[in-house]
């Protein structure tokens, strides 16, 4: 910059020094684990300042008046990413925002959680040396490696994991008093993240493929079995809770013998049944029929039938499974048809009768459904449940219950009701 002084003083020519080349961004207190990958943890404002809504950039309407950079991170995101728009994926985010609303709102008390969103930074490929520039602080605190870094402004910033989080969170932060929140309760909240950089493309994809493929999904009956939220779950436990039952010579709690963390029971597990077993002949006893379908999904009160309440429903689901259990004990101590799933939700069906709010079928009391079951073949024989619950396997009178709730808990539960039917006669050894 010039300045000029005229009049009867010299005039003076003065040259200003331009600003160092200190990087302007955004500056994050993070964790290396790797020399390029760190963690921490960001304010919701700032990550969805960094990440943009993918249902944003997957519209045409809304990018054709988006700015360059905005244009370009939308790209880079399709290189790496599923589209959020008809998919299954897109259908999760309204209640996948409904959740954190309720954990942000304290409904679920510290019972919630979100896992940390995955971004990565591009290498870019205009530098010579195709690397991102992160700037590095000091360490905040000696010999731990936490510091702060810099993100320069207008650097493409991509979720590859967690991004029906993230999109979930822009619904939230579009439209807060739709989800009970407001805008000061969100600008508290808190994302943990890990933050990748120098991945190429390729890189980026195979992070996405090993972290959406790499582990073993949990079967999703045995993950319903863990949603201590769920109407079913909960009645499953208090079951378990409060019958005492006769085993190896001692008196024990149900829940001992109950195996929480299986789908199925190893030969050598000393439990007798699995928790997902349990539920799901709740869940059957609970609905009848449609409970077959809702054996791996979840159930809430609003699934009640009208004018049941919650806590006559609860009351008289555990009067009559506990009665059942206790009578059919020594059956699942021996690990007999009985603990298989098909069967189990097969009894819950017919069980369902025996509850006030039964329709169709024939109706019941406690004491005949209990008398219905007396007579059962409970040994794992073809003899017995081939073409009901399993089928024989041709060697030694050996039947599989591979087919599970849904394909075969109807007929299991027919040939319960109907002792004088083919299927009622077959499991009684008739």
């Amino acid at each position: 910059m010039q300045i000029g002084i005229r009049g009867s003083m010299e005039k003076i020519i003065m040259t200003m020094a331009m600003p160092t080349a200190a990087v302007e961004g955004i500056t994050l207190p993070v964790m290396p684990f790797r020399p390029t990958a760190v963690v921490g943890t960001l304010s919701l404002p700032t990550l969805l300042g960094l990440v943009h809504s993918p249902k944003r950039e997957e519209d045409p309407r809304a990018m054709k008046y988006q700015d360059g950079a905005t244009r370009r991170h939308a790209e880079i995101r399709a290189l790496v990413q599923r589209m959020i728009k008809s998919t299954q994926k897109g259908k999760n985010v309204p209640e996948y925002a409904q959740y954190i609303a309720a954990g942000i709102n304290g409904e679920f008390g510290d019972g919630w959680s979100t896992p940390p969103v995955t971004l990565w930074i591009p290498a870019d490929s205009d530098d010579e040396g195709s690397e991102t520039v992160l700037v590095a602080q000091e360490e905040l605190v000696k010999d731990t490696g936490i510091r702060n870094v810099t993100i320069p402004s207008g650097t493409p910033v991509i979720a590859i994991d967690g991004e029906t989080q993230v999109t979930a969170l822009h619904e939230l932060n579009d439209a807060p008093e739709a989800f009970g929140l407001s805008f000061r309760k969100l600008r508290e909240v808190r994302i943990p993240f890990e933050l990748y950089w120098n991945l190429s493309v390729e890189d980026a994809r195979q992070v996405f493929y090993d972290r959406n493929v790499k582990g073993v999904p949990v079967a999703k009956n045995l993950a319903m079995s863990m949603d201590q939220r769920d109407f079913a779950t909960q009645l499953a436990h208090r079951i378990a809770d409060q019958l005492i039952v006769e085993h190896e010579g001692k008196r024990v709690k149900f829940s001992t013998l109950v195996q929480a963390r299986k789908r199925q029971l190893g030969k050598t597990d000393p439990e007798v049944i699995t928790l997902s077993g349990l539920r799901a002949l709740v869940v059957t006893a609970l609905l009848g029929r449609i409970g077959i379908q809702k054996s791996s999904a979840s159930v809430d009160e609003s699934d009640l039938p009208d004018n049941i309440a919650p806590d006559e429903a609860a009351d008289a689901v555990i009067e009559l499974l506990t009665a059942t259990l206790d009578d059919l004990f020594p059956y699942f101590a021996d690990r007999t048809a009985v603990s298989t799933p098909a069967v189990l939700a097969g009894l819950g069906v017919a069980g369902h009768q025996a509850l006030p709010w039964a329709s169709g079928g024939p109706r019941i009391d406690i004491a005949q459904f209990r008398n219905l079951l007396t007579d059962i073949q409970w040994d794992r024989k073809a003899t017995y449940w081939d073409g009901i619950a399993g089928k024989a396997t041709g060697k030694d009178d050996g039947v599989s219950f591979a087919g599970g709730v849904k394909d075969s808990g109807g007929r299991v539960a027919e040939a319960i009701l109907y002792p004088d039917t083919l299927m009622g006669r077959k499991i009684r050894g008739n």
